[in-house]
């Protein structure tokens, strides 16, 4: 069995969440691990200005230019592409946009993908995105495995951010490691054996219902309500910035730092209203909402679900 990793990351989480999950079969399997390299790269750590900056182009999906896949993995053939990505502002990252974008991205054509999402808490719009490119280019995604932290919202925010803006992801004070738990990555290897399995019998079609057996996707309705609002206003404000010209322009820095302090307002100040609203939505439209949730654990693509 031939596997093609493709994934960006700028923290190496990632990458440790995708060797995990094929720790138990990489004896048994020819594995190509490949990162997609912007051209220019971000940075990390970011400054606030360097980070809210680059929401407006995240959410327009206007793609960076990224390096070329070398020809030894486009002209190779691959039985199953693991495809890892993580969200920026509800959508894939810029550079994971830009290789979506490349003509490169026809290496997904008829063959089988596994996507692996490793984030903080928010992927349901980015993964629908991303299951459009996809489809765009006749992709067959077969699985979805998703990662996250699994502290209370606003310990996660604040561990994120001191890593984020200061590299910083160890314990420190009161507040635990940022990123997806250790114990979390490392049960991720559960999901290599039951991708071989299904591999081996041929029976990719099966796959998703076992992996979510596992617990490859947890998904609270909640999440669902503030992903709907969240995009609604990222929308708005990717627009609004762009207004006052492209990324790094400083006649725009002004509006970044408006969308900053505001979206801070809101998760710290806001954040307990916007729960609670959001609960009385659950109970008001809980039916509909459990349905959003089956679909979002699946692998079916409806255009402008979310």
């Amino acid at each position: 069995m031939k596997i093609l990793v493709l994934y960006y990351t700028q923290t190496g989480q990632l990458r440790q969440i995708l060797e995990s999950i094929l720790s138990g079969i990489s004896d048994s399997v020819d594995i190509d691990y490949t990162v997609i390299e912007p051209v220019t790269p971000f940075p990390f750590p970011w400054t606030a200005l360097q980070f809210f900056d680059a929401m407006p182009e995240t959410v327009e999906h206007i793609p960076v230019p990224v390096k070329p896949l070398s020809p030894a993995i486009t002209n190779n053939k691959y039985d199953l592409i693991i495809f890892g990505y993580q969200p920026w502002f509800l959508n894939p990252s810029q550079p994971t946009t830009g290789f979506l974008n490349t003509a490169d991205a026809k290496i997904f054509k008829d063959t089988p993908v596994i996507t692996v999402v490793g984030c903080r808490n928010m992927w349901l719009h980015a993964q629908e995105k991303v299951k459009g490119y996809l489809t765009s280019v006749n992709a067959r995604l077969v699985g979805n495995i998703v990662l996250t932290d699994t502290n209370p919202n606003l310990v996660s925010l604040l561990t994120v951010i001191r890593w984020s803006f200061k590299g910083q992801k160890h314990a420190s004070g009161m507040l635990p490691a940022a990123g997806v738990q250790d114990a979390d990555i490392s049960g991720a290897k559960r999901f290599g054996n039951t991708i071989y399995k299904h591999w081996k019998t041929d029976n990719l079609i099966d796959l998703q219902r076992d992996l979510l057996a596992q617990g490859a996707v947890q998904l609270k309705p909640g999440l669902v309500v503030l992903e709907q609002r969240g995009i609604k206003n990222f929308r708005f404000w990717a627009k609004f910035i762009r207004e006052k010209g492209g990324p790094g322009d400083p006649n725009r820095a002004g509006r970044v730092m408006l969308f900053k302090n505001l979206l801070l307002v809101a998760i710290f100040i806001l954040s307990p209203i916007s729960s609670f609203t959001a609960l009385i939505k659950q109970l008001v439209k809980r039916n509909s909402l459990l349905k959003d949730v089956e679909y979002f654990k699946q692998l079916e693509y409806e255009k402008g679900r979310l």
